[in-house]
């Protein structure tokens, strides 16, 4: 029981917890123990174990009540939470905004959006708030490998081959992430056609309320110290701001290790206009089609409670009023095809009314591909995410995990094959993998040498990138997940990012930083390859000739950084204010709108154009301007 002070326990209880003997080789027995400290010889339980029972009872009640005060306490700080059951359609209430998905932009823009006017989010998974998974820095991994339905994340594997994870929590993926914060590049905000202005405004307007600058680990310090070394200079020191070389950024982790995420955004919210249902499923948006020319009109969404039953929700009359997609990369494009905004022919084939043809949905997704090279420690070192990186002028990025192995209970416990960044050691074939596979490798994980974990990673992302694929429907189940494809490295300026990557990282490895902690100096280019092969499980197959040459590497040892996007592209799917082309009273905000993945890790950008659009739309609608 965390917290419990000794000195409260009453005096009596002491000898138990201290001086029973474990034997009774030259002490007495239990029998006698209990006989001889027992006062209450009439009954058959001796009266000093009736005063542990007693004790052990009322720590029970106490930690029950202590439960039941810490729902109150959420409750209380968060009055706007509801189940997705304790809304009723019957009701006459409408709203200013529906907003679909309670994520890393949805957040934001609900608590903007609710200090003028009335909003109703509607997110599919739980509250982040009791979930120790999500809480806390060393269950990052627990959370990636837990894929119960009921689990903050939504395994996923593309027809790449490659396992990935969707987020399914308030909060969204700030609650599942490696928690490092970095704005975009100066170019990103000037491509994405925004308010400079409102840009600068909206990144500090997250930053005071969740980002912390960390303290830096010795596997960080290392990396530091390495990218200097290797040339990725200068060094920028502690800053938000993506500049070319070597700095540290900001995270949402305390000091103690205890995540913040955008959920906790939605306190800058007014309690009175703010309500978000948890365990609500929008199935589809409810369109109006009797207008003017037939041109499709939001009104509405129709959703399942955490019971399975059906709901209605619908925006109030005001021309200005919205439903707002936020439902992610990938959950935003399917539930548009889910309500007939998509490809005609690929929605007919699933029998589903269209409302819109527009072949562009779900086209151009990307993700950022990873490749990591593993190194093994003379001792166990202490646990990091992200929170050094080398940007370099090449197009790659350089980062680093590590603290995986600080005991053997550790790997039997808390690792999971749906993490990239901690091994994901495993022996199944390629054409055997499988998310069953997946289930039955986390069960037996405890085979694995112990050694195997002992160390760190040092990994290389490519910026943009260039390579695209697509999202396409399964069936018309919203909780299934479509069929989703990257290209990794079908664009050969990725590959060469990627080789130039690794050849950066071999070169950090190298100095004097990293041979001090290297469990063996003598460790070849060819064996560090070698092991990182073995240690980066995708369901691509390997080749006899991996580490001869890097190019080969990189495609077989491609995995992700969860950086995907697109999929609603600005001028394809959605024009600039994120208004959906050919459609009334609907938007959608959040990465699926991107082109590229914002800095070297994009969830700061991300929280920003929630706070930015948030603040846009209100100005807008109020007739006012960010200057006023």
């Amino acid at each position: 029981m965390r917290g419990l002070n000794l000195a409260l326990l009453p005096y009596n209880v002491f000898p138990l917890v201290y001086k029973y003997p474990q034997s009774n080789a030259g002490v007495e027995t239990r029998n006698e123990w209990d006989l001889r400290h027992s006062t209450d010889f009439d009954s058959p339980v001796p009266m000093a174990w009736k005063k542990v029972k007693l004790f052990l009872n009322f720590l029970l009640l106490f930690s029950v009540f202590r439960l039941s005060q810490g729902k109150e306490f959420i409750k209380s700080r968060h009055p706007y939470l509801e189940t997705a059951s304790s809304f009723l359609s019957t009701a006459a209430h409408v709203y200013d905004y529906i907003i679909v998905g309670g994520g890393t932009a949805a957040c934001p823009l609900a608590a903007t959006l609710s200090r003028k006017f009335s909003v109703l989010v509607l997110e599919r998974g739980s509250s982040p708030y009791g979930n120790l998974n999500v809480s806390y820095l060393q269950n990052f991994h627990i959370a990636l490998a837990d894929t119960s339905p009921k689990s903050a994340s939504q395994p996923f594997i593309s027809t790449d081959g490659v396992i990935n994870a969707r987020a399914r929590v308030l909060g969204g993926g700030t609650c599942i992430n490696a928690g490092f914060y970095t704005r975009a590049s100066h170019s990103f905000v000037l491509e994405a056609g925004w308010d400079a202005e409102l840009v600068n405004k909206s990144y500090p307007w997250v930053e005071k309320q969740i980002v912390h600058w960390p303290k830096l680990a010795p596997w960080q310090t290392a990396l530091r110290n390495g990218l200097l070394e290797a040339g990725v200079a200068p060094f920028n020191g502690y800053t938000y701001d993506h500049i070319y070389g070597t700095k540290v950024g900001g995270t949402i982790f305390n000091e103690h290790g205890f995540r913040r995420t955008a959920a906790d955004l939605l306190l800058a919210g007014n309690p009175k206009n703010l309500r978000v249902l948890l365990h609500a499923t929008v199935q589809k948006i409810i369109f109006d089609t009797s207008g003017k020319g037939g041109r499709p009109k939001a009104i509405g969404v129709l959703f399942t409670d955490e019971n399975g039953n059906k709901h209605r929700a619908f925006i109030n009359a005001h021309s200005q009023s919205e439903v707002i997609v936020s439902s992610g990369t990938i959950g935003s494009p399917q539930l548009l095809m889910l309500s007939g905004v998509g490809p005609k022919n690929d929605l007919k084939k699933l029998n589903i009314p269209v409302i819109l043809h527009n072949e562009f949905v779900g086209k151009g997704l990307s993700d950022n591909p990873m490749n990591t090279i593993f190194l093994p420690t003379k001792k166990p070192v202490e646990q990091s995410l992200i929170e050094t990186v080398g940007i370099t002028k090449f197009g790659s990025f350089i980062e680093a995990s590590s603290g995986f192995g600080q005991s053997s209970d550790s790997i039997q416990c808390h690792h999971g094959i749906m993490s990239a960044e901690i091994g994901q050691l495993s022996t199944i074939p390629p054409s055997q993998r499988s998310l069953d596979a997946v289930k039955e490798y986390v069960r037996t994980k405890h085979e694995i040498p112990r050694e195997a974990f002992q160390g760190g990673f040092i990994l290389e992302k490519i910026d943009g990138p260039l390579s695209t694929g697509h999202l396409s429907l399964i069936d018309t189940d919203i909780d299934s997940n479509p069929s989703v494809t990257f290209n990794y490295f079908s664009h050969p300026a990725d590959l060469q990012r990627c080789v130039e990557g690794i050849r950066t990282i071999e070169k950090i490895i190298q100095t004097e930083q990293f041979a001090d902690l290297a469990e063996d100096n003598s460790y070849t280019k060819e064996i560090l390859l070698n092991m990182s092969v073995k240690a980066n499980v995708n369901f691509i197959p390997k080749h006899t000739n991996d580490t001869a040459s890097l190019e080969q590497f990189c495609r077989d040892t491609v995995i992700t950084i969860w950086h995907y996007h697109g999929g609603c592209h600005v001028g394809k799917v959605v024009d600039h204010n994120y208004r959906v082309i050919g459609i009334d009273n609907l938007r959608v905000i959040d990465s699926s709108t991107f082109n590229s993945s914002p800095g070297t890790n994009p969830q700061a950008t991300v929280m920003m154009l929630g706070r930015y659009m948030g603040v846009k739309i209100s100005l807008d609608r109020l007739g006012k301007t960010s200057r006023d």
